[in-house]
């Protein structure tokens, strides 16, 4: 991405800040995406500027950053979006930040900053408000959570437009989700407007987000986390309804991550496309066809990876789908046997990997609750071997990244804020909720009470979750509801097992291969309720809807 600039870029590591601290100078920290269209566009009138350029060489040391690489980093210094632009002092603390700077915002910002460190130096570094608080509110679970969320969700959807909140306007898979079971109605309003706005309808996939509140202002990078996400959200929405206008969103995205996003050398997903021209969607399909393919990230990483993997079998689970079976298996395969050792998840497949003092992969959050995932997935719709790794990854999580009642996102260690513990909530939500899986595929209460008490650890501040936390309440539902559970005495890819996966409600877990009943029945659980047996598909429907009422 730098190729074309002027600016002696360092890599992010401790040499970059012992040098500023010996040139008594800050940090400049550019935080990129090769998606990033705003972060190529300030490449090319920015800091290929000359005069701007010898100023940041003179008188800073300047790191770059891509952030999918070191998302640690991302989640400390990220300033609201991509690129962000900060300024360190040498011990790591912010001087002060912004996003995407042109020409002019750029040299009053070094002015800025040079008067701001010859008057107060080190002194005027400030370490973000999410590293200073270190614990999180704890408190007790209840189904208010789960209350609050659906008024939360009411209050911000948007009637006229779908979807919720105002500009920008992101998909929010999460949080449709949640409201396909809570409330059909606006749930569905809202798949609409993402399939409607965000699918792009000659590629396949879905863009990033949108600017606008009424959707306009497509931002055009296609992510694999993303669309994963979608793909399974998607495919939920046909279980749910049976129509075709949620599955073949997700048909398309599922062609487009097997094409597009296919790194066939690594036999795994591609990281991300990036937008490409302008114009390019919004001419027509001839002329589409014709024009240049935006470039791709071919980067493997493990988390989206994770998703996909997840997002592909839930889809195949309803539809049989054998495209989306057959991929899932061969980057499952990639991620089984080069992304895990020991139950840790490699965050990329190429690369210097991050490793401790003993060389032992560093684990990040993130990959980990993503894998697990991915691998309950696959034990409840495939392959119930792959509960080996899940416990693996589940186990080596919970030994190393455990830390109180909740989880870091990695280690406290490295260079800058790195040094400094973050509780990202969202993938301890994450992992919670993974972890109630494996609770369910084992038969093994430790994780679950390992869930439980992650929830817990965030419950004092549930009142105040945005409905970007929609997977908080979904999770703190399934546990103290308990999700409904169908044990299937068969191998994965019966009828009756392929049945018990088609069972209307997408927060279920399925275990087949069963081992407490007698070979061929089914049983439905929730809670304390169990159902009485069931032989065939029809049985087992109704076992479910009693249950259920």
């Amino acid at each position: 991405m730098d190729d074309q600039t002027r600016v002696e870029w360092r890599d992010w590591g401790q040499d970059a800040f012992d040098e500023a601290a010996e040139a008594d100078a800050p940090v400049l920290l550019s935080l990129t995406a090769t998606w990033c269209d705003h972060c190529h566009e300030m490449d090319a009138e920015t800091y290929a500027e000359p005069r701007i350029a010898a100023n940041i060489n003179d008188s800073f040391v300047p790191v770059r950053v891509d952030v999918d690489r070191h998302p640690r980093v991302r989640d400390r210094y990220n300033m609201g979006g991509f690129p962000s632009t900060v300024f360190l002092a040498p011990d790591g603390t912010v001087l002060t930040g912004a996003g995407y700077l042109g020409p002019d915002g750029m040299r009053q910002v070094l002015d800025s900053v040079r008067t701001m460190w010859q008057t107060k130096g080190s002194g005027a570094g400030r370490v973000p408000r999410p590293l200073r608080e270190d614990n999180p509110p704890a408190g007790r679970l209840t189904s208010d959570v789960e209350s609050a969320m659906l008024g939360q969700l009411t209050e911000a959807y948007d009637e006229v437009a779908g979807g919720w909140g105002g500009s920008p306007k992101f998909p929010l898979p999460d949080a449709l989700e949640f409201a396909l079971k809570r409330d059909r109605e606006m749930a569905l309003r809202s798949f609409d407007a993402v399939s409607a706005n965000l699918l792009d309808e000659y590629d396949g996939g879905f863009y990033r987000f949108a600017a606008e509140r009424d959707w306009a202002g497509l931002q055009h990078e296609k992510l694999l986390d993303t669309n994963g996400a979608l793909v399974r959200a998607f495919a939920n929405a046909y279980l749910l309804t049976g129509k075709d206008e949620y599955r073949e969103p997700a048909e398309r995205t599922v062609d487009y991550l097997t094409t597009t996003l296919w790194n066939d050398e690594a036999d795994a997903f591609a990281n991300s496309q990036a937008p490409g021209e302008d114009d390019a969607h919004t001419i027509d399909a001839t002329d589409r066809s014709m024009a240049d393919e935006p470039p791709v990230d071919e980067g493997v990483f493990a988390g989206p990876n994770g998703l996909a993997i997840e997002g592909l079998l839930t889809y195949h689970a309803y539809t049989d789908d054998e495209r989306a079976r057959r991929y899932a298996e061969r980057a499952l395969e990639t991620l089984q046997d080069d992304l895990l050792e020991d139950g840790v998840a490699v965050h990329a497949l190429e690369g210097d990997v991050e490793r401790d003092a003993d060389g032992e992969p560093i684990p990040l959050l993130a990959n980990q609750a993503r894998v697990l995932s991915a691998l309950t997935t696959t034990a409840s719709v495939l392959e119930t071997d792959a509960l080996t790794d899940a416990t693996a990854v589940a186990d080596a999580t919970i030994d190393r990244l455990r830390d109180g009642e909740s989880f870091l996102d990695g280690p406290a260690s490295g260079a800058g804020l790195l040094e400094r513990p973050l509780r990202p909530l969202d993938t301890n939500v994450a992992l919670a909720d993974a972890l109630l899986e494996v609770a369910v595929l084992t038969g093994e209460e430790r994780y679950r009470e390992v869930a439980r008490e992650t929830l817990e650890a965030f419950a004092g501040a549930s009142d105040r979750f945005g409905v970007q936390m929609a997977r908080y309440a979904t999770a703190v539902s399934r546990l103290l509801e308990g999700p409904l559970v169908i044990r299937v005495a068969a191998d994965p890819g019966t009828d009756l097992h392929r049945a018990a996966l088609r069972m209307a409600d997408h927060e279920k877990v399925v275990v087949p291969a069963a081992d407490d009943l007698e070979a061929g029945l089914a049983r439905v659980e929730r809670g304390d309720q169990r159902s009485d047996t069931a032989e065939t598909p029809a049985e087992l429907s109704e076992r479910v809807q009693s249950v259920l009422e």
